[in-house]
């Protein structure tokens, strides 16, 4: 299978670059399945059903989310009712939602999308190392599904790697989002594992992890509460990682991909036509 995770959307510039890149690295690449984390799509903070669905019309087939899952209060009604929309499994017993979903994509394939929080500097929930085991555990790579993606949405570089190897071999990727931060470590780990420890977010990068820069810096210098702050709208990035599996769901083929605004371009050029 061909598989693209995006990461963090924010705002509307991220929306803009997700709208305008992944109808066509859909055609190109002719993915199977696409995953974008949406959980700061809703100006910085959350999301709501209007921009799930332009997310989804653009060509997304799951939507995950973070700790600002339900920054938006309606996103706890809608919920329940779009199995598009996967928040953290680390959740306690009776959050709305779901915390992962089996997608039967357009050709035919089966994947497992299970999103997880970390505890590192995080709200402290159920533990996402026995959480994402037990989602995997019951849907095993290859017999149950033909591939299988963890968002593991977490602070610490530590924990996303334990997490990683701690599940090497039993999903086809494990992705950290949250940091907005493309990091430079895609791999596949020995047992099979494609692995990045952040996926970067889809905004602009002229700004503060993709908010307009005056505030948090005001905010810096002068530690007083100031204005809500808002997201930057210059020329955004799509960050993400893309993955081949091959018939036992494993990773056979690992990229970054960045594409547009202010980073250095990056492609999955092992899926590009001659």
């Amino acid at each position: 299978m061909r598989l693209l995770f995006v990461g963090d959307v924010v705002g509307r510039a991220g929306r803009a670059a997700f709208v305008r890149e992944i109808p066509r690295l859909r055609a190109r690449w002719a993915l199977d399945l696409v995953v974008v984390n949406g959980e700061n799509a809703a100006g910085g903070f959350g999301i709501t059903e209007p921009i799930l669905d332009e997310l989804l019309d653009a060509g997304a087939d799951r939507v995950t989310l973070g700790n600002h899952a339900f920054d938006q209060r309606e996103a706890m009604v809608f919920i329940e009712r779009r199995n598009e929309l996967i928040r953290p499994v680390t959740f306690p017993p009776g959050t709305p939602g779901r915390g992962a979903d089996l997608v039967e994509t357009k050709t035919g394939k089966r994947a497992l999308v299970v999103n997880a929080m970390g505890r590192i500097f995080m709200d402290a929930m159920e533990d996402p190392f026995a959480a994402v085991a037990r989602e995997l555990d019951a849907c095993p790579l290859g017999v149950a599904c033909d591939a299988a993606i963890v968002d593991f949405h977490a602070e610490a570089t530590s924990e996303k790697l334990a997490l990683a190897y701690h599940l090497d071999g039993r999903a086809s990727l494990v992705v950290g989002t949250h940091t907005h931060v493309p990091t430079a470590d895609a791999r596949i780990l020995p047992e099979g594992t494609a692995f990045q420890c952040d996926a970067g977010m889809t905004g602009d990068f002229e700004s503060v992890i993709g908010m307009d820069r005056e505030e948090p810096i005001r905010k810096f210098l002068h530690k007083t509460p100031g204005a809500r702050m808002t997201p930057a709208e210059g020329p955004a990035t799509l960050c993400g990682v893309a993955v081949e599996t091959g018939a036992d769901g494993k990773a056979v083929k690992v990229a970054p991909v960045r594409i547009g605004g202010a980073l250095s371009p990056a492609t999955a050029d092992f899926w590009e036509p001659a």
